[in-house]
């Protein structure tokens, strides 16, 4: 058994404590808002429906600035474009918190709050592999895959106690000053640096995004990983299916949570355990075998298990989908500086879409066939792409020379 010391290395990084802790009060913050949004509209229409539109729509925004503004990460210097980012956010929520704004107003800025958050992280993430390398980079990554696992819990948790005793306006005048201290801690633990893009050659939106998609295509072993990466959204249908799957299984109401969470939790594991233990020789190789064992785990609830067979199986998919941490290090070290933002930006909408995607293919194909074997065929589609995928990328990775000479 290795032991690896990715974790040590990256919290001894200043500027990774840094960007981390703005990355999570931002996350925590982006739940909170929801919750209390979702509340907010509830109350003033009385509609459920209404309350889960907004509540799902809140979503919608943030691929699409993945996909559109990510490129602002590459054209200015990325330090800058996360704190615009935070005070954008900050002036949209201290808005949605004033009292008697409109309602359409308020669901306006919460959706400005959803587009901004695409080059947030796509700045974020391109700039993590020139504050990490080695060892630390992957290890930062799993740090990060865990923390966004568990501030998604606890900005859920943490949203339902604010609104409940601070009531919808005051928990959003809270959430805006999680933005302000990230901006704050990215400010003050974040070094300046120079853009990636020259000033003078900086592209438009459209050509930033066409080249971004053209680094994907053109970079051997791209193409493959996107693949990987994009079976997230057959993954999501279990947690996308938890409340019909409980009535299916006759259990109580309280475990579709239990269901929800057994693959953030099996994640959050699987990260840890990758990261440490796993030789960093070997990571590679092995990430197309745990994408496709992802989803042969899930082939095995088509022999309709019990519920704590159910979950059991869920956290041990959950554990082979930290995969997905060597996928975001291969794209980072693998893309050229000034193209990293755009790129991890349309991985990230991808990503998003397919997800949305897939959690409604998955309904409406459980309403046929049932949730039990909608799980299982999507297990076992992830385990058909996986195949091809991994054979590819093992091809690509088997080649010594330097990616970009291969070009």
């Amino acid at each position: 058994m290795v032991r690896q010391t990715g974790f040590g290395a990256a919290w001894a990084v200043r500027e990774f404590r840094a960007l981390w802790a703005a990355e999570a009060v931002s996350q925590i913050g982006d739940q909170l808002a929801r919750v209390a949004l979702t509340v907010l509209v509830f109350a003033q229409t009385d509609s459920a429906a209404l309350a889960a539109l907004t509540f799902g729509l809140s979503y919608t925004p943030s691929f699409l600035g993945a996909a559109l503004l990510s490129g602002l990460a590459d054209r200015f210097a990325r330090r800058e474009v996360m704190i615009v980012c935070d005070l954008v956010s900050v002036v949209l929520v201290s808005l949605m918190a004033v009292p008697g704004m409109p309602l359409w107003i308020v669901c306006t800025a919460m959706a400005g709050v959803a587009m901004v958050g695409g080059p947030f992280k796509a700045a974020r993430l391109a700039l993590l592999p020139e504050v990490l390398s080695g060892e630390a980079y992957v290890g930062g990554l799993a740090v990060r895959a865990v923390t966004i696992q568990v501030a998604q819990l606890l900005g859920f948790a943490v949203g339902g106690v604010a609104v409940g005793v601070l009531g919808s306006r005051p928990a959003l005048a809270a959430d805006a000053v999680t933005f302000a201290v990230s901006a704050l801690l990215v400010l003050t633990g974040v070094p300046k640096r120079p853009a990636p893009q020259d000033p003078a050659a900086r592209r438009s939106f459209w050509a930033s995004s066409r080249r971004g998609a053209g680094l994907i295509a053109g970079i051997p072993g791209l193409r493959p990983l996107f693949v990987l990466a994009m079976l997230a959204g057959v993954y999501i249908a279990p947690e996308g299916l938890a409340v019909a799957w409980v009535a299916e299984l006759h259990a109580p109401a309280g475990t579709v949570g239990l269901i929800m969470a057994a693959p953030a939790a099996g994640l959050a594991l699987g990260a840890w355990l990758f990261t440490r233990f796993v030789r960093p020789a070997d990571r590679s190789r092995a990430t197309g075998v745990l994408a496709g064992a992802a989803g042969l785990t899930l082939m095995v609830c088509a022999l309709k298990p019990s519920l704590p067979a159910i979950v059991a199986a869920l956290v041990l998919s959950g554990i082979f989908t930290a995969y997905q941490v060597q996928v975001g290090a291969s794209f980072g070290t693998m893309t050229p500086a000034d193209g990293r933002a755009q790129v991890m930006g349309l991985l990230n909408s991808g990503v998003l879409t397919l997800q949305g995607i897939g959690a409604l293919g998955a309904g409406f194909l459980a309403e046929r066939i049932g949730v039990s074997n909608t799980v299982a065929v999507a297990g076992a589609v992830g385990l058909v792409l996986a195949i091809p995928a991994a054979v590819a990328w093992n091809r690509a990775t088997a080649d010594p020379r330097p990616v970009l000479d291969r070009r």
